[in-house]
This record gives C-alpha cells, sequence and structure tokens, in this order.
C-alpha cells in the first residue's frame, strides 16, 4: 500500500481520488511514497528512501528543493493551468484597483462616519481627490503568455483593452490559446514601451529574480501601472518604491507583501490571494493526487519540473528508470535485461536538462538481480519496476 503524506490540508476532492484499497492518507506517515504540499517549505526536510514524488498542488515550486530532489530520485509535480482562472480574475481585479484608486477612495469613506446629513455632500466634494482613468483603449503588456498570462491577455481584449505581450518560451497551443487581437512581440522591452499597464506572469529562478528594477522601469511609459501576481521576488522593491516615488510608477499592484512594500503610497498589497477560491483548490488537488496516481502506479511523469514528462503502456513488466542525461548509458541498460535473456517490447526515453528517464516494456519477470545491474550503471538514480 502506497502511503501519501500532506504536509497541508489538501482539497478533499483531490485526496478522494485514491483507491482506500492502494492508498493510505495521514499528515505524519512513517515512510511516506508520496507527498502533497501546498505551502509548506521543504527546503530544511531530510527525504526518505522510500520517497518517490512531492506533488506540488500550485504551479509555483519555490518552496520545494526540486534540484536535491532531482539528485535523489524523487520527482517533482506541479499543477499548471489549474488555479489559472483564479488568478487571472484577482488580476483583472488588480487592473481595476491600480487604474480607478478605488482602495484609497474606499479607506476614505470611513472618516466620514460622524458628519451625519452632510456625507453626501462631503462625498460630492472629496470624490474628485480618487478620479482614474478607465482602461478601455489603455494598452495593457503582458510578460510571460501561459496559462495564466493567456487568460489575463484574453479577458483584458474583451474588457476593451489593446494587448501586446511576450514570451520566450511561447508554445504553439499557448499561441492559439491567445485572441487573435494580442499583439506578439519579440521582447520585454517591446512591452514596456508600448504598455500603459504591464502585468508579469513568468516563473521565478535565478535568471527572472529582480528583473523589473530600475533599469527596466526606465524603458516603460511615464504614469505606468505594474501588476505582479507571480512572485514578489520578481520585483525589486527599492527601484520600484524610488520610481513611485519620482512618479514614474503611478502603482504597483502585488499579491506579495513584504516589509519593504506595506505602507508605501502607490503600493496595492494583496495576502497572497492569488489561487485562493475554492475552485482552484479543488482542481489543484485533483490534478496534484492524479499525477501521483499515474506515476506511483503505472510510472507516467506528466506535468514534471525536475524530470522529463513521459508516457508508455506496457503489455508486459515495465521498468522505470531515473538517471543522468549522460551519453552512453541507454547501452548499458538494455544490455542488462538483453543478458538476463529478456526481450525488450517497447522503450521511451526522454530528457530534461541535467536528468532523464528511460522506461522499458520487457516480456518476461524482472529479477532483482536485474535491477541490481542497472542500479550499479555509473549515472542511474533509481529504478522501479511495475507490474
Amino acid at each position: 500500500m502506497f502511503q501519501i503524506q500532506t504536509l497541508n490540508k489538501i482539497s478533499a476532492i483531490g485526496t478522494d481520488r485514491f483507491d482506500t484499497a492502494k492508498y493510505a492518507i495521514s499528515d505524519a506517515p512513517a515512510a511516506p511514497d508520496a507527498i502533497m504540499v501546498r505551502s509548506v517549505a521543504m527546503h530544511d526536510m531530510e527525504f526518505g528512501e522510500n520517497l518517490l514524488a512531492i506533488a506540488r498542488a500550485g504551479a509555483g515550486v519555490n518552496n520545494i528543493p526540486c534540484d536535491k530532489c532531482a539528485e535523489e530520485g524523487i520527482v517533482v509535480f506541479n499543477t499548471p493551468g489549474a488555479n489559472a482562472n483564479a488568478v487571472k480574475e484577482l488580476v483583472i481585479a488588480g487592473l481595476l484597483l491600480s487604474s480607478r484608486k478605488i482602495t484609497a477612495a474606499m479607506n476614505w469613506v470611513p472618516s466620514l462616519k460622524d458628519e451625519g446629513d452632510a456625507v453626501g455632500k462631503l462625498v460630492e466634494k472629496g470624490k474628485g481627490q480618487f478620479a482614474g482613468p478607465e482602461i478601455k483603449g489603455k494598452t495593457l503588456g503582458i510578460i510571460g503568455l501561459g496559462a495564466i498570462g493567456a487568460l489575463v491577455a484574453n479577458a483584458a481584449i474583451a474588457l476593451g483593452m489593446k494587448v501586446v505581450g511576450t514570451d520566450p518560451f511561447l508554445s504553439v497551443g499557448a499561441a492559439l490559446r491567445l485572441n487573435p487581437a494580442v499583439q506578439v512581440v519579440a521582447s520585454k522591452d517591446d512591452v514596456y514601451a508600448a504598455a500603459d499597464y504591464i502585468s508579469i506572469h513568468v516563473p521565478f529562478n535565478a535568471d527572472t529574480k529582480g528583473f523589473i528594477d530600475a533599469a527596466a522601469i526606465e524603458k516603460m511609459k511615464d504614469g505606468v501601472r505594474v501588476l505582479n501576481f507571480a512572485r514578489g521576488e520578481l520585483v525589486n522593491d527599492a527601484d520600484m518604491i524610488a520610481a513611485l516615488g519620482s512618479g514614474k510608477v503611478s502603482c504597483y499592484v502585488t499579491d506579495f507583501p513584504n516589509a519593504n512594500t506595506i505602507g508605501v503610497e502607490g503600493i496595492i498589497a494583496i495576502p497572497h490571494l492569488g489561487a485562493s477560491t475554492p475552485e482552484s483548490e479543488d482542481n489543484c488537488a485533483v490534478m496534484a493526487a492524479d499525477e501521483l496516481i499515474a506515476y506511483l502506479e503505472n510510472g507516467n511523469i506528466i506535468n514534471s519540473v525536475n524530470y522529463p514528462n513521459a508516457e508508455m503502456n506496457a503489455a508486459g513488466t515495465k521498468v522505470c528508470i531515473l538517471h543522468k542525461n549522460v551519453p552512453a548509458i541507454i547501452a548499458p541498460i538494455t544490455s542488462a535485461i538483453a543478458d538476463a535473456g529478456l526481450n525488450i517490447d517497447n522503450m521511451v526515453n526522454a530528457s530534461k536538462k541535467d536528468y532523464a528517464y528511460t522506461m522499458i516494456d520487457v516480456a518476461g519477470d524482472v529479477s532483482d538481480a536485474i535491477v541490481g545491474a542497472i542500479k550499479a550503471i555509473d549515472g542511474v538514480i533509481r529504478v522501479r519496476v511495475i507490474g
């Protein structure tokens, strides 16, 4: 029986997908085969030899030591797109909040509490300080046209905006999901030059850390409004605060408040509500559970962030090998099987940066001796036999 550990509260609609005859789910199993997590930081955790996979019920995986997991043969999954609509809706709300000074106006209203019959007149007198432009006809620039960015782009078109976007990794599928009115441009600089509003939708990594900095902001239009519902670390706080002070940036909306940004004039800080909807939590939990079931029961990898995606239907016994992506490693693996007198009916091999995954459909029983021979090959990290 597989032991599944939940580090956060995971929606029951997801955990209910596990067959109770095959899986036991708890928050503290002795030796988990897989972990489901949302926001718990895992960088200081030690992983047991039993652990095969971690599924993050969400898109971002910065709370998981993905490189360490790859080295130990632990496949890390995320759930891209499962919370995309929830984030899209909040981005649109942020777009309107940034433009119409709604939060400042709402914070001002309680100051009129004791004005009695004069409230109406004071409202009419004071509302002018909160005037802001309509978004219709303005240009929204989107950096990152993945699951969320594409939805934001299409929604903005529906609201009457012009949209320019860029994504160096734009897939054919993602491009097809875009409204034809979205103008895809070559670089971030093209977005900066054209946009009245800019929304960021890129992953956080060493290459993107603080990329919205003074140099980037200088290339933007005067009075630009910037929205960050991706990761707080993508924006250099000090540079953004300076730009707000100079008037270069009119408003910065972030879903990731910190000690630097709280209480700063011109910053609307939302307490990380992007995916905080029951629908999103359900979608993420279901996708995460399905990914774990596919991998644990069949060895198929779908939506992994540290190993390549690979699927294969096997008629016989499936040998699943996680290994380094190095030359001349497949030959000794297949030789170990052939030397035991077994026939290979099918094989799938895929790689992702430094790591690779090979699945071999073998006619016959795979002995412990064969598994041991494969494990002994330099570069092999983990071997599983299914079926």
